[in-house]
């Protein structure tokens, strides 16, 4: 029997015991987070969301695209970002490989960092291009 058909029997013997069981039904919908009435994912308590693995937040933007359209560009947009914003842009585009950036208490000094890799990034192989 392949994969595809182990794993559609397996699915279809789940829909038979919660259409038949109703304890079995409802633990199902606990652990997939279902609402029983709207058949919707229940929002966590306390209304944050929790981060999976401890993994930062998704950042608000892309700065090595905005250094692309100039540097006083990508300053403007992330000057109006929260330290913490700032942290999930350095953590997301793998801007901290000696993990010293995130420990940096200074918006500025974090700021700089990330101008300073983004325009590198955004101009890297530009020596080989024929524009």
């Amino acid at each position: 029997m392949t994969l595809k058909k182990r794993l559609s029997a397996l699915v279809s013997a789940i829909i038979e015991e919660t259409e038949k069981n109703e304890s079995f039904r409802a633990n199902v919908e606990r652990v997939l987070g279902i609402n029983d009435s709207l058949g919707v994912p229940q929002p966590r308590a306390g209304g944050a969301k929790r981060r999976k693995g401890g993994r930062r937040t998704p950042a608000v933007l892309d700065p090595v695209e905005l250094a692309r359209q100039g540097e006083s560009e990508l300053r403007a947009k992330i000057s109006m970002l929260t330290l913490d914003q700032l942290r999930d842009i350095v953590a997301q585009y793998g801007m901290d490989p000696g993990k010293l950036v995130m420990k940096w208490k200074d918006i500025n000094r974090v700021m700089d960092r990330i101008v300073e890799l983004a325009v590198t990034r955004a101009t890297k192989g530009d020596a080989f291009r024929n524009d």
